[in-house]
């Protein structure tokens, strides 16, 4: 029999805590385990991303779910907030990432593509999203970067079509994030690399037409 999906807060100060000899508090999660978890607003709450495509939030003063939402068909890999944290974006093996209304998670935006994502994040200063993924290793060929698509996707917040692509790793992309100022972003890849891209000019004059 597996052990049961736990969630354990540390203080990160307390050398007890780090060498496994305590914790802050611990909740237990029965059913689907957790792949993915960000704090909440103010640190009164944890969100959580689940292997069966849900996401919970866990207050952390009774220890008890209170909301939960179900909009992925498979694992969520990934949640990144918008700076002001009043929406955030998940990234999921079901080849979508999505975007919530963090206080009623309620679905925004959805972003299509033809491979399991990731990680995905917000651009802080544009109507832009970065999407990160590609195929597992396990069923990626050597023969071609292009066959598992490893591509950093842009697509537009609002009208949710991708208008860039940028290469760079040999294999899946597995964790993306946009620079505080907004004027680069950096990958991780399944190749060992971590890529810092700087955004030239043309970039910050782009508009999408409609």
């Amino acid at each position: 029999m597996g052990k049961m999906c736990e969630i354990k807060v540390v203080d990160s100060l307390d050398p007890t805590h780090m060498n496994g000899g305590g914790e802050v508090c611990s909740i237990s999660i029965p059913g689907h385990k957790v792949t993915s978890s960000v704090w909440g607003p103010l640190d009164e709450y944890l969100l959580t991303g689940h292997d069966n495509g849900a996401l919970t939030k866990y207050d952390l003063k009774t220890l008890q779910k209170f909301a939960s939402k179900q909009e992925h068909r498979d694992v969520i890999n990934d949640i990144q907030y918008y700076k002001d944290q009043t929406m955030f974006i998940t990234a999921s093996k079901d080849h979508t990432a999505k975007l919530f209304d963090t206080k009623t998670m309620d679905l925004l935006k959805v972003y299509k593509t033809e491979r399991p994502v990731n990680s995905a994040a917000i651009s802080p200063i544009r109507d832009h999203v970065v999407l990160g993924g590609g195929q597992e290793a396990m069923d990626v060929t050597t023969t071609s970067a292009r066959a598992g698509k490893f591509y950093a996707r842009f697509f537009h917040l609002v009208f949710e079509e991708e208008f860039a692509r940028l290469t760079g790793h040999f294999g899946p992309i597995n964790s993306v994030a946009f620079h505080p100022d907004g004027k680069s972003y950096s990958s991780g890849g399944e190749d060992g690399y971590v890529r810092v891209q700087t955004f030239d000019s043309p970039y910050f004059d782009f508009d999408v037409e409609y």
